[in-house]
């Protein structure tokens, strides 16, 4: 499992279905608590906190709240502790990505209204992030399998606010040290022009006439287009005296249309030359108009679990599919200006897509993209309503005064979501992470398997061994740096199921209670802040952000020391180890 989990070739989700698989026919799992894992109130609290947390996200409350504040601010230390503040108060109620995808259009605005760097702001927001998770049982996985692990060991999980006192005042050091840690990140070069001109559409996007005895006269847009193979569009048409028109594959083309291409500066030249056109002055994207309204585009950040990874714009045929195209794709900071119907998108893309505005927003969460734009891409949704927020804070209130267990609570909460439309049926189900809840369904009975056959035992006495001679607060620091390094090469949720029962062995063999262990465990795993690749939230700022891989451990390393320092102490300080 380990192995595979590592080797990153396969879905985690179908690695940890494998495993089950492999669990149960060979008896380490007896067959009638293979899907024990499914019934377990995690898989409930985690799909229903999505779905709250979407629905704040689309309401508009909290980019209501933060627009009339920041526009007041002109300290960039100020604007970036109050960014990752808001951030980090939110994750410790929220799917930590959700609240980064809120804000990162934020910040990026603001960075650019002051002609700074986005790269100053990002990585301090995904580490806050990161950090609000650790305040609250349901701010972050890596809490709610810790939990998990605690009541198969004393019969008794977390509360929802027994991590706060760790969580909560390292948050609070931790924001401070981001407010002025920024400095140390390089400045990557932020483009501080609209996202046409950052990718230089005029690039992508010419005009061209269909003269008398063009073979394109009387051809249909889809056959046109395939002169192109695939690196040439017809977005739009001008015809009977200057009206635009957005075409279907199956519109006829006649003599003296206009057409608006989009295409491939490499293939525009040979495509010219095949359909018999003729050149006019390149057009502009923000007059585009079709019968469905203006045309927009939108710039966005490829998802972990968006449906573009691993495809092509040409294999997922989006023009018909979804009335929109890929303008432009960029990487690592560096755009791809070639070839596009052929370039497989990958995590953290920075894409740049055209389609009518009235559809973009919706789009987008289909696709599983978060726009770097402002939130202006809201048109059609309703106005920003608190009514969702509301229903967070009830919830968390019902669990705090222990009128009602977590999962019941958030159940009844994503429940309330759906009665009152706060988000549409399909949405409210594109806003769980399935691969995320058959990982954690799978994997549970297999973390149970490893405390049941003595296999988390034989690797709890060889820690033993290495921390017997040393203090408890060295050896909780210990479990904590363990933890915190293996994050990076497994997902925090299969670091959490292997690393908490290990950490309970230790404890019991050093006459230790087990709480500090794994509160350690769940701190370690939660707070990866060396690699882009630890958690979703490093990955998805790379590209906005211009980061290289390299540029983590600069803010990361002393975060990572702070955590583990002032982490252990308040572990130690609130879970006595005797």
């Amino acid at each position: 499992m380990l192995g595979l989990f590592a080797w990153g070739r396969i879905r985690y989700d179908l690695v940890a279905a494998l495993l089950l698989s492999v669990a149960t026919v060979l008896g380490v799992v007896p067959a009638d608590k293979a899907f024990s894992g499914f019934a377990n109130p995690v898989i409930i609290i985690i799909a229903a906190v999505l779905i709250v947390g979407r629905a704040i996200a689309v309401s508009g409350v909290v980019e209501a709240m933060m627009r009339p504040v920041l526009s007041r601010l002109r300290w960039v230390s100020v604007q970036i502790g109050l960014l990752t503040g808001c951030v980090t108060l939110l994750s410790a109620f929220m799917k930590n990505v959700g609240t980064l995808g809120i804000f990162m259009p934020i910040a990026i605005q603001t960075a650019e209204h002051n002609k700074r760097s986005a790269s100053e702001y990002l990585m301090p927001l995904s580490f806050g992030s990161l950090l609000g998770g650790t305040i609250t049982l349901v701010g972050t996985s890596p809490n709610l399998l810790i939990s998990t692990v605690r009541e198969q060991l004393v019969g008794r999980p977390f509360q929802l606010f027994d991590f706060a006192p760790v969580g909560l005042p390292l948050s609070m050091v931790a924001l401070a040290f981001l407010s002025i840690g920024w400095k140390l990140l390089p400045k990557r070069p932020n483009p501080e022009t609209p996202a046409e001109k950052r990718f230089q559409i005029e690039q992508y996007l010419t005009e061209a006439v269909v003269p008398e005895g063009s073979a394109a006269v009387n051809e249909t847009v889809s056959q046109v287009e395939a002169l192109g193979d695939g690196d040439v569009s017809i977005v739009a048409i001008v015809r009977e005296g200057g009206r635009r028109y957005r075409p279907r594959g199956h519109w006829t083309l006649y003599a003296n249309d206009i057409l608006v291409l989009r295409a491939d500066p490499v293939a525009l030249e040979s495509f010219i030359d095949r359909a018999g056109l003729q050149l006019q002055d390149k057009a502009k994207v923000g007059e585009l108009e079709s019968s469905e309204g203006l045309l927009g585009t939108v710039e966005a950040v490829v998802g972990a679990d968006s449906m573009l990874v691993g495809r092509t714009p040409a294999q997922l045929n989006l023009r018909n599919r979804f009335d929109v195209q890929v303008l432009a794709i960029g990487r690592g900071g560096t755009e791809i200006k070639t070839r596009l119907s052929q370039t497989h998108f990958s995590v953290a893309d920075v894409i740049l897509l055209q389609g009518p505005q009235r559809v973009l927003p919706e789009l987008l969460s289909r696709l599983g993209c978060l726009p770097l734009a402002e939130r202006d891409l809201a048109i059609g949704r309703r106005r920003p309503k608190p009514f969702a927020l509301l229903i967070l804070l009830v919830a968390m209130g019902l669990v705090a005064l222990h009128r009602l267990p977590v999962a019941t609570a958030f159940f009844i909460a994503a429940v309330l979501i759906a009665v009152f439309r706060l988000l549409p049926a399909r949405e409210i189900y594109a806003a769980v992470d399935w691969r995320i809840i058959i990982m954690l369904g799978c994997l549970i009975p297999v973390g149970e398997a490893l405390k049941d056959t003595g296999a988390t035992a034989l690797v709890g006495n060889f820690l033993t061994v290495a921390t017997e001679h040393v203090s408890p607060t060295t050896a909780i620091a210990m479990i904590l740096t363990a933890s915190m390094l293996m994050t990076p090469f497994l997902h925090h949720a299969a670091a959490v199921l292997v690393m908490g029962p290990i950490a309970a062995s230790v404890a019991q063999n050093l006459g230790y209670a087990p709480d500090p262990f794994l509160m350690a465990v769940a701190l370690g795993a939660s707070c990866d802040f060396l690699t882009p690749i630890g958690h979703q939230n490093n990955l998805l700022i790379m590209g906005p952000g211009g980061y290289r891989f390299g540029d983590y451990w600069r803010l990361g390393l002393p975060l990572s020391i702070l955590v583990v320092y002032l982490g252990t102490r308040l572990i130690e300080y609130t879970w006595p180890v005797h």
